[in-house]
């Protein structure tokens, strides 16, 4: 991999030792080093990749802690109970840079050893979040000793030349310090949890990019800007062309495909061209960060990106992150990185998740709303998109106020976490069939997002399932998702979450007219889901329809349903 960064002698000679030190602690670690495949680890699996834990198929079932929630050992005391009563069976919660290296070379993980103690103490795994150089952009976790040394540690500038509360993607001294700093957390994961596996994966960084301009303009980027494109990059763009994301492909192809040039003679002179420029010194930064990384305890590690708000440019949004468009820039420098994941907050859920459950990029959403529009999301998720998890951003708010993000979400639309926990406790009891359709077919969903839209339809074996809004559904119920597990030739596990009606056809060869021989309602007792009612008549429509109720979750609720045909 090719990096251009511009440094002093004196940076040159730090980052020269820095490896030196890195090399010497990499020998020492290659003696006590765990199997691999002990490890919790990622593995094809049929049609899915599915995370690996202890030689099983896992779903992950998360919620994510509040920023700071993680930086006291006795401020999660009372929040472990808390939290274990939700049904989840993992926490994400930041390891922030500061708090384990609060001066140079001196590591302090009682902090880290106290969270592990937490989790296993109320059987919950762990994700943890390396705040390491970045947080949503800005380097505020970062310890001091950084930050205040700005000529040693320099910050991302404006086009006026002001520094930014952003360390430098350019700099090989900030990024040997954040790779040093974070190959000992992992040393330390690697001694203290390699037997036990309470961590099952880590996020390297939070949110990265440039905002509010596209482009960091230090006289190191600028210089970087104006040079050519590394050879590296060209030529994974050539090897891959024709799979690369259409937007990425579409700016290359306009000026040639060119294989060599400054990034605006290859890309074009446009701000998406400070978007990928940006993408490319991110993605190099933090590969070096997550092989140090790995270098000692190999666990599965991923970037998260925060989103786009519709028709906004470059700077309005963190420009270089792992989007979309740019996520093959990230392959093609960040190859250690296992996978990319959306922060969806936004109300496009199946568009966004979409675009990242992709051939080399299984789906994990590490944030999200919560409340019963993430109850209807989570089924989309994993039941259409193979998802090998979910996670509510905000769990630890005791008092159940969801978070406001303006012009995101709406508190009013998501009134509690209780209705995520109740879909948790149904889906933790369907998690064994879930991975293994996951696996061999059989398993899909559909969601209805926004009033406009008032129904969907989705195939499932032979055949089609109409799902459509119930009359005068709005506000909790604006949101509907409906999985749908295929048991038997004619036979259908259905989970809802929101007021709907599901109706059934098919266009397979054979009697046109599908009828539902029964529906049962059935509840999860004594570890095996058991039939309540026979629904029939007035509940049926008269044999005609499966009705989903807002309700279901809460009430611990799903539906066998079994078909047949006529004419």
């Amino acid at each position: 991999m090719l990096y251009r960064f511009r440094t002093s002698l004196l940076s040159i000679f730090l980052a020269a030792s820095s490896v030196t030190t890195s090399h010497s602690q990499t020998a020492v670690s290659k003696t006590r080093t765990i199997p691999q495949g002990s490890i919790p680890h990622l593995e094809n699996q049929g049609s899915a990749t599915q995370l690996i834990v202890d030689g099983k198929s896992f779903l992950v079932l998360g919620g994510e802690l509040h920023n700071s929630s993680s930086s006291s050992v006795e401020y999660m005391r009372p929040v472990w109970p808390y939290l274990a009563t939700m049904h989840l069976n993992t926490v994400l919660m930041p390891i922030a840079w500061e708090t384990i290296e609060p001066e140079e070379g001196k590591f302090d993980f009682n902090s880290v050893e106290g969270l592990l103690r937490g989790a296993r103490e109320h059987n919950l795994k762990l994700v943890f979040l390396w705040f390491g150089a970045w947080k949503n952009t800005f380097s505020s976790y970062a310890p001091a000793w950084v930050k205040k040394n700005t000529e040693r540690f320099p910050r991302v500038q404006m086009s006026n030349g002001m520094d930014t509360e952003r360390l430098s993607p350019f700099s090989s001294v900030v990024r040997d310090a954040d790779a040093h700093a974070f190959s000992n957390l992992m040393r330390y994961l690697r001694d203290a949890d390699g037997n036990t596996h309470t961590v099952l994966m880590v996020q390297v960084e939070n949110e990265v990019g440039v905002i509010p301009e596209s482009r960091d303009h230090s006289s190191v980027a600028n210089a970087s800007f104006d040079s050519s494109v590394p050879a590296a990059l060209t030529s994974f763009l050539e090897k891959n062309r024709s799979t690369l994301d259409p937007k990425l492909r579409a700016a290359w192809e306009a000026g040639g495909a060119k294989t060599t040039g400054t990034w605006q003679q290859v890309f074009g002179k446009t701000p998406l061209t400070d978007d990928l420029f940006m993408a490319w010194h991110y993605a190099t930064f933090i590969e070096r960060v997550t092989a140090a990384g790995k270098t000692e305890y190999p666990i599965p590690m991923y970037a998260n990106a925060a989103l786009i708000r519709p028709n906004y440019e470059p700077g309005q949004y963190n420009s270089g992150g792992p989007l979309p468009h740019s996520m093959d820039l990230w392959r093609a420098g960040a190859p250690s990185l296992d996978f990319f994941s959306p922060d969806i907050y936004f109300n496009e859920f199946a568009q966004w998740a979409g675009s990242y459950a992709r051939p080399g990029n299984p789906l994990f959403i590490p944030e999200a709303q919560g409340g019963a529009t993430g109850a209807a999301n989570v089924l989309y998720a994993f039941g259409r998109l193979s998802a090998i998890g979910f996670s509510a951003f905000g769990v630890d708010d005791q008092n159940n106020t969801p978070l406001d993000l303006v012009g995101i979400t709406n508190p009013a639309e998501h009134p509690d976490n209780n209705v995520l926990s109740d879909m948790y406790a149904d889906l933790s009891t369907l998690a064994p069939v879930i991975l293994e359709k996951q696996k061999t077919g059989g398993i899909t969903a559909a969601l209805i997002e926004g009033e406009a839209q008032r129904s969907a339809r989705q195939s499932i074996g032979d055949y089609t399932a109409t799902i459509t809004r119930a009359g005068g559904a709005s506000g909790t119920a604006a949101r509907i998702g409906a999985m749908f597990i295929q048991t038997g030739t004619h036979e259908f596990i259905v989970v809802g979450c929101g007021d709907a009606q599901v109706t059934f056809s098919t266009d397979k060869p054979g009697l046109p007219i599908v009828g539902i021989e029964s529906i049962d309602e059935e509840f999860f007792v004594n570890g095996a889901w058991v039939p309540r009612r026979r629904l029939n008549g007035d509940e049926n429509s008269q044999g005609q329809t499966l009705r989903l109720h807002a309700t279901d979750s809460a009430q611990g609720r799903i539906y066998r349903v079994r078909l047949y045909r006529y004419h």
